[in-house]
């Protein structure tokens, strides 16, 4: 928001107020003299005399590694939540979702824009995945998985990466987010998902993190 309406709200004063206060040089941001063009975000240290108005959030970003049977969500009234699991301070929250029944990477984060960026499906973002099935996989399995699927009654799968591992066992990239969409992909074929792991969002690497276990992203890779 603009400084003038960050002062009136956090100072209680009218706009013409605000507008003295900063026209008088009484406010900074980031250390520096605030202008009436100013625009506050929540990582800027606000200050007004002697006043710290606002203390800067810090962005932290890491990888975690969910594990088989915890519910994706921050509810705690939902049995086997990811909440229990998470040991940060503060207003962190997963980025995208995976099953209950599905292990993998997460992205936790404090920041709400990344969500934007990241989660939702036609940003095109590649994610990468194991996936086991009961049966085994043909060829042609893996050339549909690749080409593309119906699914969801009348939605055909984007065109994906796909790569055997073993008869029934294959990587997969895609690079949208439809509901449980790998098993339902697989579920077209008249073969059933055993085991589902997420090893990567864009450039972040699941690497070696056991389930339950997380570290906090590098500088090239956020």
């Amino acid at each position: 928001m603009r400084i003038r309406d960050f002062l009136v709200q956090h100072r209680r004063i009218s706009k013409n107020e605000a507008i003295i206060l900063i026209a008088t040089g009484r406010v900074s941001v980031n250390g520096a003299k605030a202008s009436q063009k100013h625009y506050v975000l929540e990582t800027d240290r606000v200050e007004c005399d002697a006043d710290l108005l606002q203390e800067p959030v810090v962005y932290r970003y890491y990888a975690f590694h969910k594990p088989r049977g915890v519910e994706c969500t921050l509810n705690p009234e939902i049995e086997n939540n990811l909440l229990e699991l998470l040991p940060f301070p503060g207003n962190f929250f997963p980025i995208g979702r995976l099953d209950k029944a599905s292990e993998g990477l997460l992205l936790i984060t404090n920041n709400g824009n990344l969500y934007q960026q990241i989660a939702l499906s036609e940003k095109s973002v590649e994610k990468e995945y194991q996936v086991q099935t009961e049966k085994v996989l043909s060829d042609s399995d893996l050339h549909l998985l690749a080409t593309g699927v119906i699914i969801l009654g009348n939605k055909k799968t984007r065109p994906a990466k796909v790569a055997r591992i073993s008869a029934n066992e294959f990587n997969i990239v895609l690079t949208q987010g439809l509901n449980r969409q790998i098993r339902r992909m697989v579920h077209t074929l008249g073969n059933h998902v055993t085991n589902l792991k997420r090893l990567r969002i864009s450039r972040v690497k699941l690497l070696d993190l056991g389930a339950g276990e997380f570290r906090e992203l590098q500088l090239e890779e956020i």
